[in-house]
């Protein structure tokens, strides 16, 4: 097969896969809201967002660090085994956190089991990032696939007949397991790759090389979910459900902009070793354009059909959050297009600036939120993260416009 089609094979397959895997968030909202009711959506789109801020800890520097390393001391299993450390680690936290706040037995164990879910996702990261680096994008796709449509399907078959919110989540954890074993690690084969012992030494090194790029990631997933912390907090579990029904366009969004940025990492690196300036600010403007005009076709789509399809998907009233969604809708096009430039920085190895960016924005998003949620309820929680998102894009592009300029050469 040719260069080109491969990368369009990659790049079809890829998007295929992420997208359906972005949307199972969505169809579990719709299947706990219509089948579990109001109260119990809460819990579980607190859990889901928690789960989601936790995996930042197992998957830790991520793919991207990953797929362009150019240690050639550190090998791809080296990698693997981190996320194993990885992952353990951020059950244990999960499970910590989750016992110290007192939730109830629902809401504890609701939050553990999803926790377990989303570890399993970040260490098939590291299984991705040696399909990845062996030009097989479209198999960790097709992966992605697999695990969105049959897992959503086991959702709500087992919802369905059970109405038990914690085995339907189990059902979750089986089907990632068997995709994970008779797919993703079958797929790794295909490539000759044999997985050796633990180098507990570079192993360990990664922590430490990556640990910027981890720190800063963190404090993404933190940024995204303040809103929903401050909700917890202050207001009840039928406003968390509201929130995470507007919010969810942001974490599609989000995951978007991950799979229109996956296909081009290579061609990055590769752009980052000749040095070319120009051809680097012709590649991002590709890709901002692309979430701009994603961007735009979702407010249009989220004016005129998006609050009466979400009061038909979910069964309850949300005429009043017309305004809501598409404040989310902004900040969310906002933030995608950050994402884009933060993996060209991680590219480069541009983490600690990053990390203060982040800290900086964290500790307002920290402040705008508990004060607006206080007082303004779910208006207070969209508007807090749009301003965090603004702030955040700004300093976003001061860092880049600097680091290219102190790194490359114009070609």
């Amino acid at each position: 097969m040719s260069k080109d089609n491969m990368l369009k094979k990659n790049f079809i397959w890829n998007s295929l896969g992420s997208t359906i895997y972005s949307f199972t968030s969505l169809f579990f909202m719709i299947i706990v809201t219509r089948i579990n009711g109001v109260n119990e959506a809460g819990i579980f789109t607190f859990a889901f967002a928690n789960a989601c801020f936790l995996q930042v800890i197992g998957t830790y520097a991520g793919r991207t660090y990953q797929v362009t390393e150019n240690n050639k001391n550190i090998t791809d299993n080296d990698y693997v085994y981190n996320r194993i450390i990885s992952s353990v680690f951020m059950i244990l936290i999960g499970i910590l956190f989750s016992s110290i706040k007192g939730y109830t037995y629902l809401k504890l164990f609701t939050i553990i089991l999803l926790i377990i879910y989303k570890a399993m996702d970040a260490f098939c990261e590291s299984i991705y990032g040696i399909i990845q680096k062996n030009n097989g994008l479209y198999k960790v796709g097709i992966s992605l696939f697999l695990k969105g449509i049959v897992g959503t399907i086991a959702f709500f078959i087992v919802d369905y007949v059970t109405k038990n919110l914690l085995l339907s989540v189990f059902s979750l954890i089986i089907v990632n397991l068997m995709i994970t074993l008779f797919y993703d690690l079958m797929n790794v084969k295909r490539y000759h790759y044999q997985f050796q012992k633990i180098n507990v030494q570079k192993t360990f090194t990664i922590f430490k090389l990556g640990f910027w790029t981890f720190l800063f990631t963190f404090l993404t997933q933190y940024l995204i979910n303040a809103p929903k912390y401050a909700i917890d907090n202050y207001l009840e579990n039928d406003m968390q459900t509201i929130y995470g029904i507007i919010a969810m366009p942001a974490t599609i969004m989000v995951l978007i902009s991950n799979f229109v940025v996956q296909p081009f990492l290579l061609k990055v690196s590769d752009i980052l070793n000749r040095k070319k300036l120009k051809e680097l600010n012709k590649l991002l403007s590709k890709m901002v354009l692309a979430i701009i005009i994603i961007g735009v076709m979702a407010l249009i789509c989220a004016y005129f059909l998006g609050i009466p399809v979400l009061n038909l998907l979910y069964g309850i009233k949300l005429n009043l959050y017309v305004n809501h969604l598409m404040i989310i809708i902004i900040g969310a096009t906002i933030f995608s297009i950050t994402i884009i430039i933060s993996n060209i920085l991680v590219a480069m190895r541009k983490t600690k600036s990053q990390t203060i960016i982040f800290i900086i924005t964290s500790v307002l998003a920290f402040i705008l939120s508990n004060i607006l949620v206080k007082n303004y309820s779910i208006f207070g929680a969209v508007i807090s993260y749009l301003i965090s998102m603004i702030l955040l894009l700004i300093l976003y592009i001061c860092i880049y416009i600097s680091s290219v300029k102190g790194v490359l050469k114009n070609g």
